[in-house]
């Protein structure tokens, strides 16, 4: 079986990965990097023919570029129903974001969108499917609600993580290892662990209440997909008018109407966390949500979205604070407000002058939980992929694994 990165081998971001098995080509994701101000980058096209292409999450970074894919390849697109509903959710809104900073060449268009609708056929966790003579068998990746690791079966056992965490939270259940001969797994927190998830959860709910019994507001930005519904569930216990707003209220909707399947760790709790927050629909519900208590909101970087809005309402007023509970790229405004204490808006540089908080609420296994995992997936390669920071754990593998660290554009065999 030949292996081939043609993205996000060496960074985070538009991964895609090919496999040549017989003669026969498939893809594993084909996602894109965005990058503030300049248009997303894509993974290498594939020259050769593609049967089709698996998707682990809907995250952008993972599917993004799969409408791009379908048109240049018209392939199968292999994931389970509330992952394309998201990508789909989240492929429109890439053309819009894009017409919105003016790049009339975006690779896509909602027809090619609507061309891999078509070509989606649904793969679910515990099923198999047979595609370029080997079976590939889905597992629980735990990093969201619906994310898939693949376990592919050929003459040797290869397992493909897609992003993963081991940890259960309130929205999934931890990723189990897998036994197989070659691991390909993200590394993306390599050299990194995170605080007790427990005691991260704590902290935030006891900041909220500091903030809200002061008089002032919890802004809390987060990604619309994952990280909104995990906050959600956290907060759900607090006796304070609470309200989200951004994409991350269809998401919720998308996740109560998908019950037919058991992507969530409790559809009930999380049908509770969903009555507490009120949906800001229309204008006058707006207006309500700038007088609340506590504000969930996208964007999760804080680099548009309705975050700026509430942002401008409370950045003079010290008994407010703005929660950041994601990453933040190089270049984000979050990261811009970590460092400078400002955010980048149409009007120009505004200063936020409200305490700023981070809390640690990671969907991605840290370096320790990466080790436990490959550990108990007994292999005897392992690929390291989707990090910038991948030699790191390399180090603390060399000597029990052979380890590849590819690069875009090398193949190799497994």
């Amino acid at each position: 079986m030949k292996v081939k990165f043609l993205g996000g081998a060496d960074l985070v971001g538009k991964l895609g990965m090919l496999v040549e098995n017989q003669g026969a080509k498939i893809m594993f994701e084909y996602g894109m990097r965005l990058v503030k101000k300049e248009m997303p980058q894509f993974p290498l096209m594939p020259e050769e023919d593609v049967e089709g292409v698996f998707i682990t999450h809907s995250h952008l970074d993972h599917s993004g570029a799969v409408p791009l894919l379908v048109q240049k390849k018209d392939c199968e697109v292999l994931c389970n129903e509330l992952t394309m509903d998201i990508a789909n959710l989240l492929f429109f809104d890439s053309i819009k974001i894009a017409k919105a900073e003016g790049y009339t060449n975006f690779p896509y268009k909602d027809t090619d969108i609507k061309h891999t609708w078509q070509n989606f056929s649904s793969f679910y966790i515990g099923e198999t499917r047979s595609i370029a003579g080997l079976e590939i068998l889905a597992h629980n990746a735990g990093h969201i609600p619906g994310a898939q690791m693949y376990e592919i079966k050929g003459q040797d056992t290869t397992l493909f993580t897609g992003d993963l965490h081991t940890e259960n939270t309130r929205l999934t259940y931890g990723a189990k290892p897998v036994k197989c001969d070659n691991l390909i797994i993200e590394a993306t927190y390599a050299g990194r662990n995170h605080p007790p998830r427990p005691k991260s959860e704590a902290l935030l709910q006891q900041k909220v209440r500091e903030v809200v019994e002061r008089g002032g507001t919890a802004i809390i930005p987060c990604f619309a997909v994952g990280r909104m519904q995990e906050v959600m569930m956290v907060l759900k216990d607090l006796p304070y008018d609470m309200w989200v707003d951004g994409m991350g209220k269809t998401v919720n909707s998308m996740y109560t109407d998908h019950q037919e399947h058991p992507y969530l760790r409790s559809m009930k709790e999380f049908k509770a966390a969903k009555r507490k927050f009120n949906p800001v629909r229309t204008s006058s519900a707006r207006d309500k949500a700038r007088q609340g208590q506590v504000i969930i909101t996208t964007s999760g970087m804080l680099d548009g979205g309705p975050v700026l809005h509430y942002l401008k309402d409370q950045k003079d007023n010290a008994k407010s604070a703005v929660m950041m509970v994601g990453y933040q790229a190089e270049n984000s405004n979050g990261r811009m407000l970590k460092e400078r204490g400002m955010v980048e808006t149409q009007d120009g540089l505004m200063d936020i002058r409200c305490e700023v908080m981070t809390f640690d609420l990671s969907a991605h296994a840290d370096h320790d939980q990466l080790l436990g995992f490959i550990k108990g997936c007994q292999p005897e390669k392992v690929v390291l992929m989707h990090s910038d920071s991948r030699e790191e754990l390399a180090q603390d593998l060399e000597g029990d694994y052979e380890v590849l660290m590819p690069m875009p554009g090398d193949t190799f065999e497994l």
